[in-house]
């Protein structure tokens, strides 16, 4: 099964063209289905279709879902909700307040992953499009696999250890501990949820069957969001394999004021070619009517595919690499694009056999070799687009 997940700046059409690719696909006869995980859906919308939380067809080979954390929640995680009221409520707090405190934060995002790797493990589709949140939120969910680790091993021990052997058994003795204790489904639920996204990073990390695609505007702003997001991406070992720029100025208006606009998107796509190179780039004009239901759709996927297949993989690039630089000297690159222009310095943590790598407000954890892991950091550098670590035996 082929992944394919589109994201950038909100507002530049990303749903358009994720649509695009999933119809492109869904007529050259792929089964195909298309996702939705951005909570203000408007897929259902680009493709002039009403979808909900479970797939519905929309043509041959195509099918469409948006998936809804309302349901999921009620669904998966209504003993949970019931629990954390449980608990406000005997702390004296009622009502909406109780029920909101069952839903942390980043639900939405775990719950859009782990049908991810459902629909991998189902193996039912030829292809899964994911048209995901803007940017920012995108990088959050590709985050919570690692941020959540520590948590479900806590819950795990601490139910094995603690709840299980001491404090339910006194529960049913003690009625001010009873309130407290939650019963076992309760942990069941924690832990069937954080685990149905166990190796999720896995999955989308692998550019054989996962590659992400950026969709941006010529304008300033949208391509430094770009520029950070390949970044990032890079750090946790997404390929991005093609790059669109959507909504270009034809230049066939002779009216001065659209052949401004020209000249100033035509300077913004020169950088684009120049930074992103050698991703492939595709442009898409911007239409003389809006880009709503099939037919207009099909007019993008002719653009921004041509007589090319959707499903090819269009760029793959390793994006760790270790290499050996004499005995008992190794260097581990990570290639981050535009870092030098962000003004970010890097903060480097190597703990056992596990490099955590930090900037910004993002971090990722590289698994090192067992040969490396008894070995010692002893700086790092930024060359040519690669963060250069050292490791030397100590």
């Amino acid at each position: 099964m082929r992944n394919i997940i589109f994201t950038g700046k909100g507002g530049v059409g990303k749903t358009s063209i994720a649509a695009a690719t999933a119809l492109r696909a869904a007529d050259m006869g792929y089964k195909t289905l298309i996702m939705s995980t951005d909570p203000a859906h408007s897929l259902g919308d680009s493709l002039d279709v009403q979808l909900g939380p479970s797939p519905v067809k929309i043509a041959e080979n195509l099918w469409g879902q948006e998936v809804s954390v309302f349901g999921d929640l009620n669904l998966n995680w209504d003993v949970v909700r019931e629990h954390f009221a449980h608990l406000m409520e005997a702390r004296g707090i009622e009502g909406v307040y109780a029920e909101e405190m069952g839903v942390l934060p980043g639900m939405e995002e775990l719950f859009s992953l782990s049908y991810i790797k459902r629909y991998n493990e189902q193996n039912e589709y030829d292809l899964l499009v994911v048209d995901c949140a803007p940017t920012g939120e995108t990088l959050r969910l590709l985050s919570l696999p690692e941020t959540f680790g520590w948590f479900i091993k806590m819950i795990r021990n601490v139910e094995k250890f603690m709840v299980k052997p001491v404090l339910r058994p006194l529960s049913k003795k003690i009625k001010k501990i009873d309130d407290f204790v939650a019963p076992e489904e309760v942990y069941d639920k924690v832990d069937n949820l954080f685990s149905s996204t166990e190796g999720i990073i896995d999955l989308l990390a692998d550019g054989t069957k996962t590659t992400m695609r950026l969709v941006m505007n010529p304008e300033k702003m949208v391509i430094k969001e770009s520029m950070r997001a390949l970044t990032y991406l890079n750090l946790y070992g997404i390929t991005v394999d093609r790059i669109t720029i959507n909504r270009v100025m034809p230049d066939q208006s002779p009216d001065p004021y659209f052949q401004k606009w020209r000249g100033i998107q035509q300077k913004y796509i020169e950088q684009i070619t120049e930074a992103f190179a050698p991703i492939p780039i595709a442009e898409v004009p911007l239409f003389d009517d809006e880009v709503v239901g099939l037919a207009m759709l099909r007019r993008v996927g002719e653009k921004v595919y041509a007589d090319q297949n959707p499903l090819d993989v269009f760029f793959t690039e390793n994006p760790i690499d270790i290499k050996k630089v004499s005995d008992g000297h190794y260097k581990v690159r990570v290639r981050l694009p535009f870092m030098e222009n962000m003004g970010l310095e890097p903060k480097i943590l190597k703990l056992g056999d596990d490099l955590t790598i930090r900037i910004g407000d993002y971090q990722k954890i590289v698994a090192l070799p067992i040969f490396l892991a008894g070995m010692e950091s002893t700086g790092a550098s930024y060359e040519d687009k690669w963060l250069s670590i050292d490791f030397t035996k100590g």
